[in-house]
């Protein structure tokens, strides 16, 4: 269903389809593993190498449309919240914002991004993917958690010292497996395992085919609704346009 080329990365244990880009502090990896996907091809992965951020991005090369191509945005955001999981204190729940902002015990850290080649229809394939993704680690001189109860970082949160190559390595080996899972028994259970991280409680909530929100409200309150995947993706609903990083 997406592709990877094979090749060994240099710096971090990485899984072998992994192609490793390191950037400096000022650079963006979002615009940059977009800039060299039609040549880098699958498997490249982008790290811009700072000390208040976890910043990558990974170049995709899907099989199917861009219609459903775009659940892999889901994909991602459930290998990045598992490799948070596996390094998060004790009662600090994970949670998203549909559709791409992500909370750690109700705390905004970052959240995820996809890309396409511009004018790429939804019945076509598109010649590759981008899935970013940038979490704040430490909260430097930002005043005190206190005033910003809702936005924050990694060692705020009882993370103590963050390993942001540990983060990239955990998220690589969790795509990985949940593409395997996505190839061999459908998208369904990813979506599932996305809804139960869903800050949205009370409501029945469903992933559409094109990955659109489907709400099924509480009898006796507003009507169902459907919120286009597509159009939420034209912004991010956790970057400061601003700083271009995580709200704070």
């Amino acid at each position: 269903m997406f592709q990877s080329t094979l090749a060994m990365p240099h710096a971090l244990d990485l899984p072998p389809p992994y192609s490793l880009v390191s950037l400096r502090e000022s650079g963006d990896a979002f615009a940059h593993a977009c800039a060299v996907a039609a040549q880098a091809g699958a498997g490249t992965l982008v790290w811009v190498r700072r000390e208040d951020l976890a910043e990558f991005a990974v170049v995709l090369e899907p099989e199917i449309p861009l219609a459903q191509a775009r659940l892999a945005l889901y994909a991602g955001m459930n290998a990045l919240a598992d490799a948070l999981a596996a390094l998060a204190p004790p009662s600090r729940p994970i949670s998203f914002d549909w559709p791409d902002a992500l909370r750690i015990d109700g705390v905004l850290v970052g959240g995820g991004r996809l890309g396409w080649p511009e004018g790429t229809r939804d019945d076509e394939t598109p010649a590759w993917l981008v899935f970013s993704a940038m979490i704040r680690t430490t909260a430097g001189r930002t005043g005190e958690p206190g005033l910003r109860p809702l936005s924050g970082a990694l060692d705020e949160l009882g993370f103590g010292a963050v390993d942001a190559g540990e983060i990239l390595a955990g998220f690589s080996r969790h795509l990985m497996a949940g593409f395997d899972e996505w190839k061999e028994v459908g998208f369904a259970p990813l979506a599932r395992r996305w809804l139960d991280r869903a800050s949205r409680k009370g409501d029945d909530a469903q992933l559409a085919d094109n990955g659109d929100l489907l709400v099924e409200a509480r009898s006796g309150q507003a009507s169902s609704t459907r919120q286009g995947l597509a159009r939420a993706l034209a912004s991010c609903s956790w970057l400061d346009p601003a700083t271009e990083m995580p709200w704070l």
